[in-house]
Formats: C-alpha cells, sequence, structure tokens
C-alpha cells in the first residue's frame, strides 16, 4: 500500500497555510490518539498516518521540495534508476502516492520500516534489483501535542504519550513550560536508513487556561476580590499562589485596582534561571444585596461629605 498524499490525509488543500494545516492535525490528532483507544490498531495506524503526513508539511522545506515532486509522500528523495525507472523498475509517475520504494508492490513506508526492511530475492539482493545498498537517509521527526494544566506546567510536570512506534514513553515538562513550546526527544522519531540516525519526536506543549490566574513572561496576576471593611479599615487575607496560598497584608485604604506584589512567587524562568513574581490586583466589593445600614450610613455620610472620582479619573 502506497503512502497517501499527506493533503489529503489531513483533509487539507495544497494552498492551505501553515495555521491551517496545524489546526487540521490537531482535529485529528485528538481523535485518533492511541490512548482514547487503547489496543486498536487500525487507529494506531491512521495516527501514525496523520502525524507523519503533519512532520512533512509542517516543514517548510520539506513541504516545498513535495510540492515540485522532489520529494515523495514519505519524505524520501525520489531517485531515478537506468532510463528514468524507480525503486524496483517501476516507472517515475511524478504522483504524490508513489513510495520511496516504488509503491504498488505490497510495501508501504511504515512496513519497509517497522516491519523489517525491504524483501530479497533468493540470491540476497534487494527485491528493487543492484547491490542491496539503498540510500542514506536520517529518519523523519515524529510531531506529538500534550495538554497540561496551567499549575502543572508552572511547576514542572510529567505526561506519558504513546509514540508511533507503539512505545510508551514519560516526557519531563519542565517547570514554567510556555504555551505551545515544543519539547525534542532525541532519535526517538521514524528509523534512518542506511545507518542514519533516527528522527526525533516533537511534542507540543499545549497549556490550559486557568480560572483566575494569568500569565505575562515569569510573573503570575490574579484578581482578588475584598470586602468593604477590609479596604477601608486594612486586613490579613489570604491569596493563591501557583504554589499554595499564602497570607497577604491589605493596607488600610486599600482600593479597586491596588496592586500588591509577592516577591519570588511566580514562574522560573528557563532561560534566565530566575522566579519572577505574583501580582495580587484588589477589587472592592459590596455586600451582595446591599446592607441596610450600610445603606442608612452612607445616605448619613454623604450628605456631609462627597468627593468626585470621575472629574479624578478625567472622565469629566
Amino acid at each position: 500500500m502506497a503512502t497517501r498524499d499527506p493533503y489529503s490525509v489531513l483533509g487539507v488543500s495544497r494552498s492551505s497555510s501553515a495555521d491551517d494545516i496545524k489546526k487540521a492535525y490537531r482535529k485529528l490528532a485528538k481523535l485518533h490518539h492511541p490512548d482514547l483507544k487503547p489496543g486498536d490498531a487500525a487507529n494506531e495506524e491512521r495516527f501514525k498516518e496523520i502525524s507523519a503526513a503533519y512532520t512533512l508539511l509542517s516543514d517548510s522545506e520539506k513541504r516545498a521540495k513535495f510540492d515540485r515532486g522532489e520529494i515523495d509522500a514519505s519524505g524520501q528523495e525520489r531517485h531515478a534508476g537506468p532510463r528514468g525507472h524507480a525503486g524496483r523498475g517501476r516507472a517515475y509517475s511524478g504522483t504524490a502516492d508513489d513510495s520511496f520504494f516504488g509503491g504498488g508492490g505490497g510495501d508501504d513506508w511504515f512496513s519497509d520500516l517497522f516491519g523489517g526492511g525491504r524483501r530479497r530475492g533468493a540470491a540476497g539482493a534487494s527485491a528493487g534489483g543492484g547491490s542491496g545498498t539503498g540510500p542514506k537517509v536520517r529518519g523523519s521527526d515524529i510531531a506529538y501535542s500534550v495538554t497540561v494544566p496551567f499549575v502543572e506546567a508552572a511547576q514542572g510536570t510529567k505526561r506519558r504519550i504513546s509514540l508511533s512506534n507503539g512505545k510508551s514513553i514519560d516526557v519531563s515538562v519542565p517547570p514554567g513550560t510556555e504555551n505551545e513550546q515544543k519539547l525534542r526527544l532525541k532519535g526517538q522519531g521514524l528509523p534512518g536508513m542506511g545507518g542514519m540516525p533516527n528522527g526525533d519526536a516533537i511534542i507540543e506543549v499545549h497549556v490550559e487556561p486557568h480560572p483566575f490566574f494569568t500569565r505575562q513572561d515569569g510573573d503570575i496576576h490574579v484578581e482578588v476580590p475584598i470586602t468593604l471593611n477590609e479596604a477601608v479599615l486594612g486586613a490579613t487575607i489570604t491569596v493563591p499562589t501557583i504554589s499554595g496560598k499564602v497570607a497577604v497584608k491589605v493596607p488600610p485604604g486599600a482600593n479597586t485596582g491596588s496592586v500588591l506584589r509577592l516577591r519570588g512567587k511566580g514562574v522560573v524562568s528557563q532561560s534566565a534561571g530566575t522566579t519572577g513574581d505574583q501580582y495580587v490586583k484588589l477589587k472592592v466589593m459590596l455586600p451582595d444585596p446591599p446592607d441596610a445600614e450600610l445603606v442608612r450610613f452612607m445616605e448619613q455620610w454623604s450628605k456631609t461629605r462627597s468627593y468626585d472620582v470621575r472629574k479624578k479619573a478625567g472622565l469629566e
């Protein structure tokens, strides 16, 4: 079975953008990841096919070579034999469905790579004729993706993934990993040919949004509500951080928009080796529903005291 056209595998057109290709890959990978259907051999092969197609089309140089007909759908260069024939003697047709070994001969590129190599004739020579010395080609990289909760990505964690060769491996997600950051596992891609090294596994980490934390570089930001009496009188309150809850002092006269800084409570920077801070933005909340005694107090208070907050903000 010949390797299918990667555009057809992902369900995209040849004019699709790199972003469209990535979106198509992610959608299919979520549907066919082996972890979702353990033991389903057909689904595992489909996942391999999807990953291989994305590996080729996500590489702009390989994609251009494929579009020009310089490499086939498996990413292998097209080598012409005597009188314009290739592989086992089949005439090169120039279609994307030709596998490196000629296609149509019962061996697809996955079976050649994972099933023991090329068939041999009675004399021990490869079925393609000649001395059996094939090309030296480094194995292709394979793209994977994992999804990690916000706090786990900030603190560091591990995720088990199923590789296209059937193995499962624990991947270390380092502290401070950012959304769509890529991790490289050396030698965990497709096998090389002619003694060349294997490709790599490229793992793209997707960090889930958090319900109240946001990240800006190495800093964590969170908005925390406080009561009217905590704002006016000051108080010690408990606020969440990525490493657990901590006690924070709210100064008397704090207002909505006031920001408190918690040093060293941010995210580790992988490049600088430093840890960011956490910024707590306060938000004053009135009782809900309004307390009757508070309403009466404000009615009396406002008769002799007033302040123009909109004018101070430049809105009037």
